[in-house]
Parts: C-alpha cells; structure tokens; sequence
C-alpha cells in the first residue's frame, strides 16, 4: 500500500528491508538481458515482467523498491532510435511499475527511483572504476534531464546508486537540487576505499550537511567491505546509513558473467544495523530468498523492522 509516512519519517522509527538485484529475478523469470540495455530494455518489451519481479521482492519482504531506471538513459535509448518523448516515457514507466506492484500490497513500501552512474549507460564495467574523464559540470549535465523525469514519476526517494567516486558524487547531488524529492547517496566500494580509489571518509563528506540527503552508504559491493563503509558513513554525515552489497561474487564485464561465490550472509545484517544501518537489502546476485532470510535474521535479533502498519 502507498505509504503514510515520508521515508525519513519511517527510517527515525524503525529499519527497512531493501529488495535485491532485480536482474538476478528478471533472469529467474526467463527474461534474456544479454542487452547492453540489461534489465531496462524491458521497460520497452516486458514492463509486465518488471512488475512480476518486484512484487516476487515485496512477497519477501522488501519494504523499498528500487526501481529499474538505473540503466534507463536517454542516450541508452536513443542508440535504439527513442526520441527523447519516447524515452522519456519510459524513464518514468520504471517508477510506475515499481508504486503499482508496492501499492498492491497490504504494508506500507516505498519506491526508490534508481539513478545509475554515467558508467552504466557505456556498458562496459565503467561503474567499477571511475574516472571516466568528465568533469563534475559535464556529469551533472548527463544526469540532470533524466533526475528531472524520475523525479516528477513521483517516487519516494531517488537512489542515487553505484556511485564509483566523490567526483560523481558530487554531480549527482547538484543535479539534484531542486527536484523535490530526497535522495539517498550509495558508493560502490572497495577495500575501504571508492572504486576510484578515494578514502571514504572524504567521499562521504560531500553529502554531510545535505538537508536533501536521507541516507549515505554502499552498495554493489563485497559484503567484507559493507560493515565498515557503514561505520564510516554515520561517523562522517551524521546521518541514517544505507547498505546493499552484492553476493561477493565478481562481474566480468568482458565475458558479461560472475566469478567466484557468494559470501552474502544475511546474519550479518544486525551488525550493519547495530552500526547506524536503516535501509538494509541485498544488490546483485542476492534474490527474493536472499532478502526474506535478511529480513528473518533482523527479526529474530530483535530489530524493529517496519511492518507497514504505520
């Protein structure tokens, strides 16, 4: 059901439960996203599967839905031949799939319009590394128009997500400003450091002080790495953190496939909590299972995980 509360509201009372990767489900569903598009090609071909899969993380769980605009751009689209209306439709299709399957519910969720990194659009693994060469001013530029469409489809929150370093960071928030909706920062980390190789405790700083900003964290990241990037967060912003690390398995963007294997543990998630953590879910390779066994663990540490009774 539509949610009572704003997120901040919901997060000073209690922690909520991520989703998952929502490729992960859409690839359990039969779905083929050999596509530089990955899942966002179905916005186009298979909205209907988008939503059967979020709802599969709300029958776990979830109480926040990512949506499935993270690779969603209109540069993406245009080398498919959308126009900007055409692809601008779509952008905002990720957010209403997403509030129809949380709204179908009888607890309260919330949605979270994904915001990707500029890395994710080239579709080469950028997003683990970084410095692609641009300034703050160019990012911003690229991640404006389609913030600007996210934001009026209404979501809760914008999850501005796999960030790879400060730098983009720092873009992100600028564009932004002004839109109406809080946001939520998440670096991809590594080692303790961003994929770009910057202390974290400077990356974090940049969202310090951000009135717009309702959680600082990590995502798409060893589950290791997790623990401490949230420690760090809360200590540098002060404010709620946000943790969703992959399975621990690694992506070769060359072979487009994982290595390795999991080493996600959802008893681990107390911890997270214990440290200042209050949206806590999974990122790839971490499904509906992955994440009612997260949520399981919370309860029976006793954590006063949202219900969505209000």
């Amino acid at each position: 059901m539509r949610p009572a509360r704003t997120l901040a509201e919901a997060l000073r009372a209690e922690v909520l439960v991520l989703d998952g990767g929502l490729s992960d489900q859409l690839e359990a569903q039969g779905c083929d996203l050999s596509d530089a598009l990955w899942s966002a090609r179905l916005l186009a071909d298979g909205p209907e599967r988008i939503e059967e899969a979020h709802t599969a993380y709300v029958r776990a769980g979830a109480r926040v839905l990512i949506t499935s605009g993270y690779q969603a751009t209109f540069e993406g689209f245009a080398r498919r031949g959308l126009g900007r209306e055409e692809a601008a439709r779509l952008l905002a299709r990720s957010v209403e799939l997403a509030r129809s399957a949380a709204d179908a519910g009888e607890r309260e969720v919330w949605v979270a319009a994904s915001v990707g990194p500029y890395g994710a659009m080239l579709a080469d693994g950028s997003e683990y590394r970084g410095r692609y060469g641009l300034s703050v001013r160019d990012l911003e530029a690229f991640h404006r128009p389609r913030i600007e469409v996210f934001a009026a489809a209404g979501p809760d929150v914008l999850a501005l997500e796999t960030v790879p370093d400060a730098e983009e960071a720092e873009a992100l928030l600028r564009a932004a400003e002004g839109c109406g909706v809080p946001v939520w920062l998440s670096y991809t980390v590594e080692g303790g450091r961003t994929r770009a190789g910057q202390d974290l405790a400077e990356a974090f700083a940049v969202a310090a002080g951000n009135d717009r900003v309702v959680a600082v964290g990590v995502n798409c990241c060893d589950p290791a790495d997790a623990g401490p990037a949230v420690e760090t967060a809360v200590a540098v912003t002060g404010k709620p953190a946000v943790v969703y690390p992959n399975s621990g398995e690694r992506w070769d963007a060359r072979a487009r496939d994982w290595r390795g294997g999991s080493a996600f543990d959802p008893g681990r998630a107390a911890a997270w909590v214990r440290s200042g953590a209050r949206l806590v879910g999974g990122c790839c390779r971490v499904g509906p299972s992955g994440i009612a066994a997260l949520a399981g663990a919370l309860a029976a540490d006793g954590t006063d995980v949202a219900d969505g009774t209000g």
